[in-house]
């Protein structure tokens, strides 16, 4: 078994379900030893009140043939992040991939109202969600990871910068918060240059998440029955697509030649080589500007 990143440590910050799940058991698939964290334990859920849980991602990191480590963490709360980044170094004594893929506010989005008919505190609770948190744990966690050169920083968002730059993303709160960590990404190549260290954005395509599944009333096993409500989910892609991305990245020693920039999973799929668990390619970002926007009928043809 192919295990390039063993003797490797990595955080993935927002772990508990999700694409943060798949890039935490990806990681472990090849040899890593992963800080898994969020707010949802067996003891106690999150506010968005979902059964999943860090606990089995570290296990799932275990099965794949990795080192899981739960770690219970409000990355809003900058003594949880100092803790669990000392504890990493008193452990590991390095970091060398920081995923931050923090979010949890789903259940605070709302898609249909214009900013002034918006809870207002419901909305800045969102931006404290997707930005505070991920500056709090670069600010405690990069110390740690430029102690040797090759370090990578994997900032997760929705969308490319080439997407959202032409996109409203239907939700002033929701554009702020993704665009906001493309430009975090951007930002964090530039100081980590020097210290040898990469940062990246990286975004999934249409992802079927644990939600997103729900959503459509599917499960993993028949979820292209969810092509009946809308027709355009062919193009879909599981969580494992963006796992393998971040591992693809983690694992190449030419990483830095990416710094700075916006990333997708199909792009890197490509670039790479991997596949999701189908077999398939799905390119997502240019499904939707080519058929989707123009639209042409539901045809995955070339883009998976």
């Amino acid at each position: 078994m192919d295990t390039p990143l063993t003797g490797r440590t990595a955080l993935v910050a927002g772990a508990t379900r999700g694409a943060g799940r798949q890039i935490a058991v990806q990681l472990g698939a090849a040899g890593a030893t992963v800080y898994v964290t969020g707010r949802t334990t067996r003891e106690r859920r999150s506010e968005m009140d979902r059964p999943e849980t860090i606990e089995e991602t570290a296990e799932l990191v275990d099965a794949a043939g990795g080192v899981g480590i739960a770690v219970p963490t409000d990355h809003l709360e900058p003594d949880q992040v100092q803790a669990l980044v000392e504890r990493i170094d008193h452990e590991q004594g390095r970091l060398d991939v920081l995923v931050n893929d923090i979010w949890g506010a789903d259940h605070l989005t709302d898609f249909e109202s214009p900013v002034w008919k918006q809870p207002l505190d419901r909305g800045l609770r969102s931006l404290r969600l997707a930005i505070d948190t991920h500056l709090i744990t670069s600010h405690y966690a990069l110390p740690l990871l430029i102690r040797q050169p090759g370090g990578l920083v994997v900032e997760m968002t929705d969308g490319t910068a080439d997407y959202n730059g032409t996109h409203y993303r239907e939700s002033i709160f929701y554009d702020t918060a993704k665009n906001a960590v493309l430009r975090l990404a951007f930002a964090q190549a530039q100081e980590l240059r020097p210290y040898g260290a990469t940062a990246v954005a990286l975004s999934p395509g249409w992802i079927r998440s644990e939600a997103m599944l729900e959503h459509f009333e599917v499960t993993e096993a028949n979820w292209r029955d969810g092509t009946a409500k809308d027709p355009h989910f062919a193009i879909s892609e599981t969580p494992v697509l963006v796992g393998r991305a971040v591992a693809a990245l983690a694992a190449d020693p030419q990483v830095s030649r990416f710094t700075g920039q916006s990333l997708s999973s199909g792009q890197l799929a490509k670039e790479y080589g991997f596949t999701d668990v189908d077999g398939s390619q799905p390119d997502a970002y240019r499904y939707i500007v080519e058929v989707v926007e123009t639209g042409r009928p539901a045809d995955t043809t070339g883009y998976r």
